[in-house]
Parts: C-alpha cells; sequence; structure tokens
C-alpha cells in the first residue's frame, strides 16, 4: 500500500516547549484530504548497536492518498502551527512517498513506540539502494517479534508556500510496536543482528544515518476522527 507522508520535525530552542499534541490536533481537523495522523515525542528504548543523541522534541507524521492534498495542507491550515505551538519551537518539514508493508503481527496501534529511522547524504546509485533495502532489507525488519506496522519512505518533489526548513533525507523507515518494552525487546533481538549483517551490503552511499525511538499517538483516523488528549 502506498501514499504520501508529510514529516514535520520540531526542536526546541533554549527555554521552548515540545509539540504538544493537545495544541494541534484542532488544527490538524481543518485539514481536508488528511486520511491519518500521528505525534510522536522521545522514548527511553535502547538498541544494540546504535545512540544517535537526543531525539527531536516532537514529530509529525501526515498521511494522505494524494500529493495534491499533502500539498493543499501544507499551503492551508498548517500555515498556521508555528502560532499554535508558541514560541521555543522551530519546525522543519519534507514530504515523501510511504509504502507500507504486510508484518506478520499487524494491529492498529493508538498509542505505541516507534523507531524511526532517517539516512542523510546521497547513495551513488539510488535505485540501487532503493531497490536493494525495499527487497532485501525490509523483509528482515518485517520479521521483527510483535512488531505491528512497518512503512518505508522515499522523496518525492512537491511544492509549498510553508516559511520552513526542508529535510532532505533520501530515505526513512519506522518500525512501530505497543510500548516501549516491546520496541527494545525487537531490538535485542536475533533480528536485529540480521539487519545488522544485512546493512554491510547496502549499496555504496556518502552520508550517515539517525535512529531514534519515538513515543507515538494517533491523532486522527482514516474517517477523520481527532483527539485532543496525549
Amino acid at each position: 500500500m502506498t501514499g504520501f507522508c508529510h514529516f514535520l520535525t520540531a526542536m526546541a530552542d533554549e527555554g521552548g516547549r515540545d509539540m504538544g499534541a493537545d495544541r494541534i490536533a484542532w488544527l490538524l481537523g481543518a485539514i481536508d484530504g488528511l486520511r491519518h495522523a500521528v505525534a510522536m515525542g522521545p522514548a527511553g528504548a535502547r538498541d544494540l548497536y546504535y545512540d544517535d543523541g537526543p531525539a527531536p522534541v516532537g514529530m509529525l507524521q501526515l498521511y494522505y492518498d494524494r500529493l495534491e492534498d499533502l500539498e493543499a495542507g501544507a499551503n492551508g491550515a498548517l500555515v498556521r502551527l508555528p502560532e499554535v505551538l508558541g514560541r521555543g519551537v522551530s519546525l522543519r518539514h519534507q514530504a515523501m512517498v510511504c509504502r507500507s508493508f504486510t508484518v506478520p503481527e499487524a494491529a492498529r496501534v493508538v498509542t505505541g513506540c516507534a523507531y524511526m529511522v532517517h539516512y542523510w547524504g546521497q547513495p551513488r546509485n539510488a535505485n540501487a539502494w532503493h531497490g536493494h533495502y525495499l527487497a532485501h532489507h525490509a523483509p528482515v525488519m518485517a520479521r521483527f517479534p510483535g512488531l505491528r506496522s512497518l512503512e518505508i519512505y522515499t522523496p518525492v518533489e512537491w511544492v509549498d508556500d510553508l516559511d520552513w526548513p526542508r529535510e532532505t533525507h533520501f530515505q526513512r523507515n519506522r518500525i512501530l510496536f505497543d510500548d516501549e518494552g516491546a520496541l527494545e525487546h525487537a531490538l535485542h533481538s536475533p533480528v536485529r543482528d540480521e539487519m545488522k549483517a544485512d546493512r554491510a551490503q547496502f549499496p555504496a552511499f556518502e552520508g550517515g544515518s539517525g535512529h531514534f525511538a519515538m513515543k507515538t499517538m494517533t491523532l486522527c483516523n482514516r474517517r477523520g476522527a481527532f483527539d485532543h488528549a496525549v
């Protein structure tokens, strides 16, 4: 299953506050075409191999079926988001194609814990990179115990009028679990070693990656019903 995802990353300035879901749910409800929205904040689950420092203070994932709807949202209600968040929070963003994969223990998770990974820089051959990742790395990730969903994101060309810096990650992926304990259990399972071994087979790229555990909360579902609780 494919669609489009608009990533919004909040960075707290000195003395700033986080991206509170209760402050933004009503704003998202005004976006026509928004199919699904997820708010995220830092979690404490640990990986066997990576410690990439503090996670972003908050992230939003806004899902759309059509790129035109994503662009309309970026040029409409989202313009007011900095005003809603208040001083002390800066935003950056990126639109990407979202690919969802079938996993054996799939389930709808309203509040859970995700492992977000992003790759920055540039692969020497982008087609070879994504081809290997989708064909070989994704099936390994799908074997994580307790995994509820798996998504991989790749860049898309798009237009917007938002006055925020654009992120330029050439790929992201997200694995989702019921809670922090389930995520940490998965990250310490033999599947994590399989992923590490497959990473050694990646096509060459210049850059790096970031790995962050994030608590997640669904703010709206496919029917557009929004919640205010965090």
